[in-house]
């Protein structure tokens, strides 16, 4: 007969091996509720949704109206006017001065913003701007480290296309940015050459393959082999036909609306890629290959250029920003923290405003 402390023991251990086996489903179905995910927030389907038929509406405008000028043949009546994209998750401290450089232009521009939805005041306080009021979009949430500034600038240029199709080039800007020349100046700049979009591409960036790697290994491919992976400078002045391109694109987009691994945050910029890689796939004689908005990467913090700081501000700041390494002049600049408008005003006129 077998002793009693025996059979206990023999007992317990079938009875944690039963708790084991039964354990095993249930870690498998709780653990990734339990655990944190491994890539960052990806874009919400609802988001997903209300933009396809966004952007399904601007194409549909675009064609129209492509058609209805060539059944006319005649010239375009009304002169191409730039519109103007702001892309904000903070308030437009700048509004001023970009008033200022809107002066008496109204026939030749016009401005989209996209305000993060938490943003209030978008506007300084006791600011009356002609030119910026009732020009918001419907805006999502946006944040650093996902594509969901790529869905936002999507977003802006849907809503220019819809609402003007003298619309014919497409100038993206964010509230750190400032004009460096006046209107008169960068409208000659855009229109006096042929229609190109000015927009950075990049091909060799020492840190791409790690970038290009954010989402895994592989998951850029088929569509994005690394050797047309690209980087640039998310602000770009693009044309009507590239916008309408942007907006089109599906394919390249379900890879790059993909979330980057939490692991990979520091190289994950995904606003920086999308656009250079997707026009360099599809028309890079079309592209210009630089950006016409100055930046200062010398002493960059965390993926942020230099900030300029009210002490910075003076005519000679000015006229090296305008500088750029070929016969081209830069026409905008960023990043100016919101303390600069008072210094930024008092030299409009004399200096950034005159050519």
């Amino acid at each position: 007969m077998m002793p009693s402390s025996s059979c206990s023991s023999t007992s317990s251990a079938f009875l944690l091996s039963l708790f084991l086996l039964l354990s095993v489903p249930i870690l498998f179905l709780f653990a990734p509720r339990l655990l944190p995910p491994k890539t960052l927030p990806s874009i919400p389907s609802s988001d997903e949704t209300s933009d396809l038929a966004l952007f399904r509406r601007a194409i549909l405008a675009s064609n129209s109206s492509s058609a209805s000028a060539t059944s006319l043949r005649l010239p375009h009546r009304r002169p191409p006017k730039i519109a103007f994209l702001f892309l904000t998750n903070t308030p437009l401290h700048f509004a001023p001065l970009w008033e200022r450089f809107f002066h008496n232009q109204s026939h030749l521009f016009n401005v989209y913003v996209h305000a993060d939805p938490s943003l209030k005041p978008p506007l300084p306080p006791s600011f009356s701007s002609p030119s910026f009021a009732g020009r918001f979009i419907p805006s999502k949430p946006t944040q650093r480290a996902s594509p969901t500034l790529i869905s936002a600038a999507r977003r802006l240029l849907a809503f220019a296309l819809l609402d003007d199709p003298s619309n014919a080039y497409f100038a993206l800007v964010s509230q750190t940015c400032i004009p460096l020349h006046s209107f008169d100046f960068a409208y000659r700049s855009l229109f006096s050459r042929p229609r190109r979009s000015y927009i950075e591409i990049v091909a060799d960036d020492p840190g791409l393959y790690t970038r290009y790697i954010a989402r895994g290994d592989d998951v850029m491919l088929p569509e994005v082999p690394f050797d047309r992976f690209r980087v640039g400078s998310q602000f770009f002045a693009l044309t009507r036909k590239h916008a309408v391109m942007v907006v089109r694109d599906r394919r390249l987009w379900k890879k790059f609306r993909m979330p980057c691994l939490r692991k990979m945050r520091d190289s994950c910029y995904p606003e920086e890629h999308y656009f250079p890689t997707l026009l360099d796939m599809q028309d890079p004689n079309g592209c210009t290959g630089y950006t016409l908005t100055r930046v200062n990467w010398t002493d960059s913090v965390e993926g942020h250029p230099h900030m300029y700081k009210p002490e910075d501000v003076r005519p000679e700041l000015i006229w090296e920003l305008r500088k750029s390494n070929s016969s081209y002049s830069y026409l905008f600049a960023r990043k100016f923290a919101p303390e600069c408008l008072n210094p930024l005003m008092q030299i409009a006129d004399s200096v950034i405003l005159k050519d």
